[in-house]
């Protein structure tokens, strides 16, 4: 199955601002006109009002900017309330999902932290940002997803959400799986909000050392319909993202995938085009 001519589509580079070397790659593809969104982390030790202002200047119109939602470790809060924590850092994601699911989480410490990084957002970019999504996708769990609605109708209200939802079941990985039974749940949520969310959604794979990156892409574009989003991870690997996230080397392999001219070609074939 492929996408019918004309499709629009949004490659989102996620985890702006987690590492130099990886905001670097997202600005310089974006420059490329290979990508067309990426998100920002504005909680990292790395996020500054420089790394903001070369985004910025990047991006232009050729790319969304949104906030990437972080509540998972080894990251910190911008609130000095929040809770839990586990030595000063938000939990790993397993234990901050596992309370969300079983409604364990201080609605008004969510909401407290999600507006903080809203405002650090505004602040550093001198805008709203164009979309809210979230790190490891935690804002599509319980409590969270309520939590990211009510403040953003307040304080991002022209923003739309990021669900999770696959357009195709390539697999029965379990993590596609676990994300598409959670944005169905997020999506009716938004709808009732009059929040706007992306058509469909594509990117997720096993992120295992010998992933062909250059296999997958293809199949994510199988059945994405107009202004479907494909999420993926650019980059390349300094000290900073090797102390604080495993993803490292894939990262790479997503960047020069997208260097490559095969990608643009690719995209003609399908019809596809960045919007």
């Amino acid at each position: 199955m492929t996408v019918s001519a004309g499709r629009h589509i949004i490659l989102c580079a996620d985890d702006y601002g987690i590492s130099p070397a990886v905001s670097a790659a997202i600005r310089d593809l974006i420059g490329r006109r290979r990508i067309n969104a990426t998100s920002a982390m504005v909680v990292t030790p790395s996020f500054s009002g420089a790394e903001a202002d070369a985004l910025r200047a990047a991006a232009a119109d050729r790319a969304a900017i949104g906030l990437h939602l972080t509540l998972t470790a080894p990251f910190r809060p911008l609130t000095p309330s929040f809770a839990p924590l586990r030595d000063g850092a938000f939990l790993p994601l397993a234990a901050m999902a596992g309370r969300g699911l079983a409604r364990m989480l201080t609605p008004a410490l969510l909401e407290a932290e999600i507006a903080a990084q809203i405002a650090a957002f505004r602040a550093a970019f001198g805008r709203a940002p164009d979309y809210i999504d979230g790190h490891q996708h935690i804002h599509v769990f319980p409590q969270i997803g309520e939590a990211l609605i009510r403040v953003a109708n307040k304080a991002a209200p022209h923003a739309w959400l990021r669900q999770c939802g696959r357009a195709v079941r390539h697999s029965l990985e379990p993590k596609g799986l676990i994300l598409d039974a959670l944005s169905r749940r997020f999506r009716k949520l938004a709808a009732q909000a009059g929040r706007r969310t992306n058509a469909a959604f594509a990117g997720t794979y096993g992120f295992r050392p010998g992933a062909d990156y250059t296999k997958l892409f293809p199949e994510f574009l199988d059945g994405l319909p107009d202004g479907g989003l494909v999420m993926c991870h650019p980059g390349r690997v300094d000290a900073e993202l090797a102390r604080l996230d495993p993803l490292t080397d894939l990262r790479e392999r997503e960047y020069a995938y997208f260097l490559d001219d095969a990608f643009p070609r690719l995209l003609a074939e399908r019809s596809v085009e960045l919007t």
